[in-house]
């Protein structure tokens, strides 16, 4: 049995994938704020609950502040002592996208805690361990060399687009992670293609031959995922395009789904309506992101969340007759939001929280099995 765990941090993200009742832990994103929820806290409590003090993985989809704000206060970090000891939790391995070791821009466009983290992946690749990163664009050849370091030493470390990422199977972990994005183009122009940049994974769970499968997508807009689309196609591989469990792109922005937002709804593009209609009966949708009322400020906010944006995923759900859309600081309530948790078993998907029965009734505690292998 695995889970999946949404955090409530407001408009950002952070995701804990729980593998085999916590033999693994892989954690996607961390943003902290005070404000809202203390997510130091409740990271370190579950890591001490478990008796240990580090994640297996930690990966950035980016390095945007909503996806990696208070981390440097947080994890332990090997390029410098000042980041070391004091209860930091270690991290066993870093996968990062190559803009995040590549991307160079104003010292007004950076923010501090992103040139820390730039300076800890670039060690991490010089040294040749503890990191993996995602495309290899010419100018991170480039970095290389100017490190005396050659692409081919560290291949073993690299993982592009339409790949597995070594280290994980669903025969042994039960799990496997299949990276959608970014493509080596997304990966060019440094600062201007960090949202397009994000990492983007098919997480694909098999518990006793059940596949269940989680679309993990950072702040991506609608060109990259209508290329991941019109890529899968193309090579016979619409398989990688199902999901049960769909991370929303940026926080329920409506640019994940079309350029235009729309009055009442989003109309998404060709292809991403293709993505949505590929998910599964019983799926749920998630919205990593501030609650998302439905009144006239919301038509007219400018900011993600976006209420059309939300109308749209809602939609979408009820063709492939999926269960709900959560909203993660509206769980299970806007007034004490808590971590989304979800079990992943050979019954397939099912929320799995004390407060369940009370938000969402028993039907939504109740689930029909994901389809079985073969």
């Amino acid at each position: 049995m695995h889970h999946v765990v949404f955090y409530p941090v407001g408009n950002g993200d952070t995701c804990q994938i729980i593998l085999n009742e916590g033999q693994q832990r892989i954690l996607l994103d961390f943003h902290h704020q005070d404000s809202t929820f203390n997510l130091k806290t409740q990271l370190g409590e579950e890591l001490q609950s478990a008796q240990r003090d580090y994640f297996d993985v930690v990966a950035f989809t980016h390095a945007d502040s909503d996806h990696i704000g208070g981390s440097t206060e947080f994890f332990e970090l090997e390029h410098a002592k000042t980041y070391q000891g004091n209860g930091r939790i270690k991290i066993k391995e870093l996968w990062v996208p190559a803009a995040m070791i590549i991307e160079t821009c104003n010292q007004d466009q950076m923010s501090d805690e992103f040139i820390i983290w730039r300076r800890e992946a670039r060690y991490r690749l010089k040294n040749g361990k503890g990191i993996r990163v995602f495309s290899k664009p010419a100018c991170l050849v480039d970095w290389l060399n100017s490190e005396n370091i050659t692409l081919d030493s560290r291949l073993h470390l690299i993982t592009d687009a339409g790949q597995i990422v070594p280290g994980f199977t669903t025969t042994e972990d039960g799990v496997e992670f299949f990276c959608h994005s970014p493509f080596i183009k997304h990966t060019t122009d440094g600062d201007v293609l960090r949202n397009k940049a994000s990492l983007i994974f098919q997480v694909r769970f098999n518990v006793n031959g059940t596949i269940t499968n989680y679309l993990a997508i950072g702040d991506s807009e609608n060109s990259v995922l209508d290329d991941i689309v019109s890529i899968s196609e193309f090579h016979g591989n619409d398989e990688r395009l199902k999901w049960d469990l769909f991370n929303i792109p940026h926080h329920c922005s409506y640019l994940a789904l079309n350029s235009e937002k729309g009055e009442v709804e989003t109309q998404p593009t060709e292809s991403v309506k293709k993505l949505l209609l590929h998910g599964r009966k019983d799926a749920y949708v998630i919205s990593s992101s501030n609650p998302i009322p439905d009144n006239k400020n919301a038509y007219e906010q400018i900011q993600p969340p976006h209420i059309q944006a939300k109308k749209c995923y809602e939609n979408h759900l009820n063709q492939i007759n999926g269960r709900k859309l959560i909203v993660t600081m509206e769980y299970p309530s806007v007034e004490n939001p808590k971590p989304l948790r979800f079990e992943i078993s050979s019954n397939g998907c099912r929320i799995d929280d004390s407060n369940t029965q009370e938000c969402f009734g028993v039907p939504y505690i109740i689930t029909t099995p994901t389809p079985r292998a073969g």
